[in-house]
């Protein structure tokens, strides 16, 4: 891989940033159609590897989804292979398949830009029972863990209570649909699978944090993605992060651990597997992302050392969401594909076949937004340790107790000064009565903001036919200054957030989607942001609704197959 001046990646990453932005014009470049012979295998294997099969969950888990809310609720449970397996299964398990006629496919619990998946995962052990020492690749069709690497070395690598969690993503599942914009794709879904990952850990009481001082070139070591012979043809994949999983995390361990001697035992170890080829052929392997990934390549840094603030406790009242059960709520998570337009239009019409219907109310958004700030032992924004850098932009359709129309949540209240300074200057800036105090949401503009929701996510109807519809706005230009990599760390931050939306839509009866196709400029312009300003720059868009049902798929159960089946495992 080749290397690049800070001042070199710091213009290719914006480059690429600007060359793969959708305009009303034009989209940003992608395939002329899907080439359906060479789509991408949903699963990436390693063949020669021991295969070690994972329990399954045999019931909803006891623990609450607002348990997963309150520090020291849940007691840490042990470090065990059915425990592993638990995080495993509820944060990138399979969730369910669908079937369409003779078309069958997957879901999953973490989510998915196309339900593509490029994101792997790997376990890197040491001090569990049942789990080799080394590291092991993740297959969640088949709920079983390969051994890459078995590690030879003596001495302690990690701490009792702890193990690893790496992921990494391969690029071309994004690009074969996707084109050049994929790169982005890929980086959302790090961030989803991040905040999944977290809110599994949570069920055991555990704690997942993103190391934020590991290198692309120590993760690549450790994971065994750098090694050429065992890929051949295969597609590769790319580094994204590392994350300490802590068992008991309010014990502090006095061990300390380096990846430099995890990459070296690594590197000592004796490995196993030969990757599977996704696609035969690629007809484009779209070089702009090769670029975007040699830019964004990250060096070890220091550990951040920005702490969240002090903030009050969260509403933990709703009657909405207290019953259901965590591990019920995370595998029932999915994207809605369109949603009932006429509902919310109804009830604020009084119609009374709507009336008992599930609303959306000011309380409701609130919790949502205080679910995205950053509090210390409070998943999932607790898994990573840099100041909150993405900021809502609220499209408010039909929300009980606010008045429709554009509204602006800060989660770094810091910046309001430079957003005004920025934005249009006629805009309110007006808080709603009914906001809680620590919570910085600002009425820019009242009125309809359905049709510009719409537009602006693709002319999607999915944006403007749900309660609300949120545009995700990074602090841009003064993060990558100096660090052109923090690129890919904006969309994990967006990535995350998603998650949070997602789950506390399915906790009061609504659903949510992730939109990765909007019209970046446009979006700018209507907040008032010159072209050439990149002060602020829209990264994902989201939605949330009442889901209508497509009676024509049918759900199946997520694993039923191993069950019905004899796999053989080497």
């Amino acid at each position: 891989m080749k290397s690049l001046s800070k001042k070199q990646s710091l213009q290719s990453i914006l480059a690429y940033h600007q060359k793969t932005k959708h305009h009303f014009q034009r989209y940003a470049s992608g395939p002329d159609g899907l080439d359906w012979k060479h789509q991408p295998e949903a699963f990436r294997t390693f063949k020669g590897c021991t295969k070690l099969k994972l329990p399954l969950l045999k019931q909803a888990t006891d623990v609450l989804y607002n348990d997963l809310y309150q520090d020291n609720k849940i007691s840490p449970q042990a470090l065990s292979i059915k425990n592993i397996a638990q995080l495993l299964e509820l944060s990138l398990g399979l969730s369910a398949w669908k079937q369409y006629e003779e078309n069958r496919w997957s879901l999953r619990c973490n989510p998915s830009s196309g339900n593509l998946h490029p994101t792997e995962s790997y376990i890197i052990a040491e001090n569990c029972e049942g789990v080799s020492k080394g590291v092991h690749h993740y297959v969640s069709r088949d709920h079983n863990l390969e051994q890459r690497c078995q590690f030879s070395n003596d001495e302690a690598l990690l701490p009792n209570n702890c193990f690893l969690i790496g992921l990494s993503s391969i690029h071309w599942r994004e690009a074969w649909k996707y084109g050049e914009r994929a790169f982005r794709y890929c980086q959302l879904d790090a961030g989803h699978a991040i905040a999944s990952i977290r809110y599994a850990a949570a069920t055991l009481g555990w704690q997942a944090q993103v190391l934020t001082s590991a290198s692309d070139a120590q993760i690549e070591t450790i994971l065994g993605i750098n090694r050429d012979p065992d890929f051949n043809s295969a597609e590769r994949e790319h580094s994204d992060v590392m994350l300490l999983i802590t068992t008991h995390p309010k014990e502090q361990s006095n061990d300390l651990f380096s990846l430099k001697n995890i990459a070296e035992a690594a590197k000592s170890g004796q490995w196993f597997g030969q990757a599977n080829i996704l696609s035969s052929q690629h007809l484009d392997e779209w070089p702009i992302i090769a670029d975007a990934t040699v830019a964004s390549v990250k060096s070890e840094t220091d550990e951040s050392s920005w702490q969240a603030p002090i903030l009050p406790k969260l509403n933990m009242t709703s009657d909405r969401n207290s019953a259901h059960a965590a591990s019920t709520l995370i595998k029932q998570r999915r994207s809605a594909q369109e949603f009932d337009s006429s509902h919310f239009t109804n009830r604020n019409l009084g119609n009374e076949k709507t009336v008992n219907e599930p609303s959306f109310t000011d309380k409701m958004l609130y919790r949502m937004l205080d679910l995205t700030l950053s509090r210390q032992n409070i998943p999932p924004m607790d898994s990573i340790s840099w100041k909150p850098a993405i900021h809502l932009l609220l499209f408010v359709h039909h929300v009980e107790g606010i008045e429709s129309g554009l509204y602006l949540f800060l989660r770094n209240d810091e910046v309001k000064s430079t957003f005004q300074t920025h934005l249009k200057q006629d805009f309110e800036w007006l808080k709603p009565i009914s906001c809680p105090a620590h919570l910085p949401l600002f009425r820019l503009v009242s009125g309809d903001a359905r049709e510009a929701a719409k537009t602006l996510s693709c002319h999607q109807e999915i944006a403007r036919d749900g309660v609300l519809s949120f545009g995700l706005v990074a602090e841009y230009e003064s993060n990558l200054a100096d660090k052109p990599w923090v690129y890919r760390q904006l969309f994990w931050e967006a990535g995350i957030l998603g998650q949070i939306l997602y789950l506390e839509a399915e906790s009061i009866h609504l659903r949510g989607t992730g939109i990765g196709c909007y019209f970046d400029d446009g979006v700018h312009e209507l907040i008032g942001l010159v072209e050439d300003d990149h002060t602020f720059q829209s990264l994902y868009h989201f939605t949330i609704g009442k889901a209508l049902t497509d009676n024509r798929l049918q759900t199946l159960p997520p694993y039923a197959h191993l069950q019905r089946s004899n796999l053989v495992r080497e």
